[in-house]
């Protein structure tokens, strides 16, 4: 077999088969496939996509190439979740706990954030001592003892997708339903949880842009997760506007305490319930969001959450501490009415350039910054009335309040969103 001849085989739409996708696999892991061979291999399946065979083939040999977590001596169900990212994603610091309460174990890895998207790995970093890289006989103790884990992924699980994320990244084939699809399947699979949440974001902030290509996308891992006997439900979760009220490390941590006080938004308070409610289902537990909210007002899920940190070597007296910056300057409302926009992907780009977000992987965080909303979408404001405030390191530049004021859109008529668009089984 020849790289030069599968390339042509899929740059003029033909399948490849089981063999010709394993030895591609194989072979780029070992080194005989070179980079830029695969990078014309991911182009072509940008433009000519994959069949849902193919898909299957890629995602079940991405898994055989690194470890596989083996969770069998925890018991009962095993739950995971996955976004497939956004701005202000502090879903999983509220979610994972929150289940955990009710003693359904929660064994998660996760990512960090490139770009405009966020990462839990970062946020959970930004409180003195966490610690992410975890070995594997202790994540399993942690779990059993616990009941939640969250760390880092092991640099011998799915040693495919981490090559190939990276070329990907690079190379302008992120945004592809057959390689999202086998990149976070492959990682769900092997990281050896019984059954799976797919948080698949939709909207301008999110690589889907649209409820059809979600949809897609949706069904394509639900349905890779099924054949390999994982229970797996994806939602469809708007990211036209930041999760929550605030974009950046440590004030989403903050956030993500409110909200586990009970003193957090109502609609992410909500939303964040009904995920729960779907992961629990998952687990056979059978709870009304009702009762998934008693978990936050009393305590419980704000326990677990810390039982989380201290377990990972979290400082608790740090963990509840303000962000520390030099400048915290307010944005006002340029006149009366409803705020109607408020879009993720530009607020998330003007994070990143606080320090909040890397453009590129090697980039340092300064895990301070960010931006904490007082209105979001939906809300009614007065002229002067304060919509946002900035947290920076750096004087902010009358050139960058115009940028960020230019992005409120405030109409006087009022809009309605919801969070959970579709959920897909």
């Amino acid at each position: 077999m020849r790289a030069v001849d599968l390339i042509q085989k899929k740059r003029d739409g033909l399948e490849l088969s089981s063999e010709e996708i394993k030895w591609l696999i194989e072979g780029y892991v070992a080194g005989t496939v070179p980079d830029y061979q695969m990078s014309a291999l991911a182009m072509a399946i940008y433009f000519k996509g994959m069949s849902t065979r193919e898909i299957s083939d890629l995602t079940m040999n991405m898994v055989a190439s690194g470890d596989q977590i083996d969770l069998s001596a925890i018991p009962g169900i095993k739950v995971d979740k996955h976004s497939t990212g956004g701005v202000g994603d502090k879903v999983t610091l509220i979610l994972a706990p929150l289940v955990a309460s009710f003693e359904v174990p929660v064994a998660k890895m996760s990512g960090r954030g490139l770009g405009h998207t966020g990462g839990t790995l970062d946020k959970l970093e930004s409180i003195k001592g966490y610690q992410i890289e975890v070995t594997q006989e202790d994540f399993i103790k942690q779990v059993q003892e616990t009941g939640v884990a969250v760390i880092g992924q092991s640099d011998n699980l799915v040693k495919a997708d981490k090559l190939l994320y990276a070329l990907r990244d690079v190379t302008a084939t992120v945004d592809i339903i057959p390689l999202i699809a086998s990149s976070v399947m492959s990682k769900k699979i092997a990281a050896g949880a019984d059954a799976i949440l797919l948080d698949v974001t939709v909207g301008e902030g999110a690589f889907m842009k649209t409820v059809e290509e979600a949809r897609v996308l949706a069904q394509t891992m639900v349905d890779l997760g099924k054949a390999v006997g994982r229970k797996t439900i994806a939602v469809l979760t708007n990211m036209s506007q930041p999760v929550g009220t605030s974009i950046g490390n440590r004030l989403e941590i903050l956030e993500a305490l409110e909200i586990l006080q009970g003193k957090g938004r109502e609609d992410v308070t909500e939303f964040i319930c009904e995920l729960a409610q779907i992961m629990l289902g998952l687990a056979d537990v059978e709870k009304t969001v009702a009762e998934v909210r008693q978990h936050i007002e009393n305590g419980a899920a704000l326990k677990k959450f810390e039982e989380m940190v201290q377990a990972q070597g979290g400082d608790l007296e740090d963990l509840y501490r303000p962000a520390n910056v030099s400048h915290k300057v307010d944005v006002l409302a340029e006149r009366d009415g409803y705020i109607v926009g408020l879009p993720a992907l530009e607020f998330g780009l003007f994070a990143m350039k606080l320090g909040a977000g890397r453009a590129v992987k090697t980039d340092e965080l300064d895990y301070e910054t960010g931006i904490v909303f007082h209105k979001k979408v939906g809300d009614a404001v007065e002229k002067d009335q304060p919509i946002a405030t900035i947290y920076a390191n750096e004087n902010i530049s009358e050139n960058m309040l115009t940028n960020f004021q230019k992005n409120v859109k405030i109409d006087d008529v009022s809009v309605n969103t919801k969070e959970i668009i579709e959920i897909i089984s």
